[in-house]
């Protein structure tokens, strides 16, 4: 018998009634891409924004901002279909439904601050991998030298162009709906990693026999450093919740019937809920482990000796989520991009045409139109792609500050995205008449939530600046 071809090349996509690829996605696809989305780098800096908070404020604000990012997906996910009626219009993504519902001026300010935060989320996952790899090499140092031996590597430039290179490779998969392999790998990444973040929390916890930390947090020397350490906390806070600028793309996966928003409503809650589970515990057991000493990257900081292998084992699970994260969020980018070039460039050959490329030579496909062993190329995806992974590990490699960054991209984003637009939109889906109780909530939620971010988004730069300088 004949080998048979893989699905995606033996024949053509089945299309739905709009043209677009027939949806295949479940519940279960949608927990892991959501997972995948809001798990990332920003559970590793827990534990220090309750150190920074104190064992009262720093619980409260994690499962606040759970309630918040429950509340902001539960709009948003309203706004899939326009005007409201399951039969109606999809909207593919997060600014075809700010351009439906609110207009071009909303649609520009949207696509602004969110490609704007796609793109610090790559940097940021870049400078995390470093990070990361550069602590397995200290880990096994530390193992075989002891503990005061100078295992204060200084190859984190050299983990950036490895991470860039693998992500230039992970860039051509042609789209989002053959990301699903990915998101799973991913997912199940992330709960390895926040596991062995808890375990080895709670173990040094119980092996000091003592809880550490205290209700005010870190100490600091002058009142107002203090309050700048506690908007850049919730910063980080910010950066590790919300998924809403993915949201829409995760619903366009989901098949249906039942309706669309019917399952993402299910992912919502059993997602949320197991986030924030982790959360809880990763940075409440990393803050009982090491007080107000817990470091800004729980796995890396090396309050954590041994099992060297275990910590070895967790920071190659973070690289791995990452190396998935990372193409969750650039794929939008590219997928913007393709289209803008394509509607600017309706004729150029650069932009439109592919080429068919034999990558295994040993193998034998069926014509020129991408058979098995052989990929379709565009130059321009080849080019655009290679300068966007090459700019994100670029300015990795000149601001590789991690709890900054993290706190600068929540906060900035927070409230505009994760709040404004979504409640904004959804006032307009329910036809929510201005001044009427619902409208007055809806407001009101907005406004505390701006208070917050706009709080956050200060201390965060200041934070920033005085590290650049300092």
């Amino acid at each position: 018998m004949a080998p048979q071809l893989p699905l995606e090349v033996a024949s053509a996509p089945k299309l739905d009634d709009d043209g677009h690829p027939q949806r295949a996605g479940n519940l279960w696809t949608c927990v892991a891409h959501i997972i995948t989305a809001v798990i990332g780098c920003g559970v590793l800096a827990l534990s220090w924004s309750v150190a920074q908070l104190g064992w009262v404020a720093g619980p409260i604000a994690m499962v606040c901002f759970a309630f918040v990012t429950y509340i902001s997906a539960f709009l948003l996910s309203h706004c899939y279909r326009s005007p409201g009626s399951e039969k109606m219009q999809r909207n593919y993504s997060y600014m075809d439904a700010v351009r439906v519902h609110l207009g071009r001026k909303h649609t520009w300010l949207c696509g602004l601050l969110q490609y704007l935060n796609l793109y610090g989320i790559g940097i940021a996952y870049t400078i995390t991998t470093a990070t990361c790899m550069r602590a397995i090499k200290r880990a096994n140092c530390y193992h075989s030298e002891g503990r005061d031996a100078p295992c204060d590597s200084n190859g984190e430039h050299f983990y950036m162009l490895l991470f860039g290179a693998a992500q230039l490779l992970l860039s051509f998969i042609p789209n989002f709906h053959k990301m699903a392999w990915l998101s799973v790998v991913a997912a199940i990444m992330s709960f390895a990693y926040s596991t062995i973040g808890l375990g080895l929390g709670l173990a040094k916890t119980i092996g000091d026999g003592t809880v550490k930390g205290n209700i005010a947090g870190v100490a600091m020397a002058t009142p107002m450093q203090k309050v700048w350490r506690v908007a850049q906390a919730i910063g980080d806070i910010a950066f590790a919740y919300p998924y809403t600028i993915v949201l829409l793309e995760i619903q366009d996966t989901l098949r249906s019937p039942p309706p669309e928003s019917e399952t993402m409503q299910k992912g919502n809650v059993i997602a949320v809920l197991a986030t924030t589970f982790f959360y809880l515990c990763v940075g409440c057991f990393g803050y009982s482990a090491f007080g107000n000493a817990a470091p800004g990257n729980l796995l890396t900081g090396f309050g954590f000796y041994e099992p060297y292998w275990l910590i070895d084992f967790a920071n190659a699970c973070i690289v791995l989520h990452l190396l998935g994260g990372y193409q969750m969020f650039s794929q939008q980018i590219f997928t913007f991009a393709d289209r803008c070039f394509a509607a600017s460039f309706p004729n150029s050959a650069f932009v439109n045409r592919s080429y068919s490329v034999k990558i295994l030579p040993w193998r034998r496909g069926g014509g020129g139109g991408g058979g098995a062993g052989r990929y379709e190329v565009n130059l321009q995806r080849v080019c655009f792609r290679t300068v966007y992974v090459a700019s994100t590990t670029g300015l990795a490699l000149v601001f590789p500050y991690f709890n900054e960054v993290l706190g600068v991209l929540g906060a900035l984003v927070f409230w505009p995205l994760a709040i404004y637009l979504p409640v904004e939109m959804y006032c307009v889906q329910r036809r929510i008449s201005p001044w009427t109780p619902r409208w007055a909530a809806l407001q009101a939620f907005s406004v505390v939530c701006f208070v917050v971010g706009t709080f956050a988004f200060v201390g965060s730069v200041e934070g920033v600046i005085r590290k650049r300088l300092g």
